[in-house]
């Protein structure tokens, strides 16, 4: 599923469900030694899936550990995402010759839970194209996609900025006829080929009962 909103460059895997035979290096173990079992069956299944999409690139099955903010730390001259929420486990990797950052996410199509978070992640201007998108296409749940959208954002922004991003941050614009959304970065972004970072680019789709997004910045 996740494949169709990804460039052939990009090598991506997914599950969903847990796999019982998943199984992790004794670095992955020793990290997630406190987890429940719940918490490393998931882990395990999400980095079984970062394998299968390195090996998918050619490249060997190797640990992949968390770094700072609990981002996957990749091989040299790889860049990825993981993502994982219930009922679904996947990772997107590419090689940084091809792709300098990018990021994946997927959500319930569910509505936020409502005690104030679409207040916590929403520009007031987001929030009332939010109610446009509501009333011309029902079913989707628009404020949950704004959500993983700007989950995405964060993941591809991270690993170039190496600083936080909060969701007041950036300005996202979901298209809903063509799957695409775009991201205005209201912080000074990194540089990227020498120039700042000032947009992203995004895709989504809505399938299986799941709201997935992804972005991918290009070298």
């Amino acid at each position: 599923m996740i494949e169709q909103i990804l460039p052939s460059r990009v090598a991506a895997a997914e599950s969903f469900g847990d796999d019982p035979a998943a199984v992790l290096f004794p670095q992955e173990r020793a990290a997630i030694a406190r987890a429940t079992e719940s918490r490393r069956r998931e882990f395990a299944t999400a980095r079984a899936c970062a394998r299968t999409a390195m090996t998918r690139l050619g490249l060997p099955e190797v640990p992949v550990l968390r770094g700072p903010r609990g981002a996957p730390q990749w091989p040299e001259a790889v860049t990825g995402s993981i993502t994982h929420c219930a009922g679904y486990r996947a990772a997107a990797v590419a090689l940084t010759r091809d792709v300098v950052s990018l990021g994946v996410d997927a959500e319930p199509n569910e509505a936020l839970p409502d005690h104030g978070m679409l207040e916590l992640i929403a520009l007031d201007e987001e929030r009332a194209r939010l109610g446009e998108l509501a009333a011309g296409i029902p079913g989707i749940c628009w404020d949950r996609l704004l959500f993983s959208a700007k989950e995405s954002v964060y993941k591809a922004w991270f690993p170039l900025a190496r600083r936080w991003l909060g969701f007041e941050s950036a300005d996202i614009i979901i298209d809903p006829r063509a799957g695409t959304f775009t991201a205005r970065l209201l912080v000074p972004g990194p540089l990227v080929g020498g120039t700042p970072l000032t947009m992203l680019n995004g895709s989504w789709l809505v399938d299986h009962g799941l709201l997935v997004t992804a972005i991918v910045v290009s070298t």
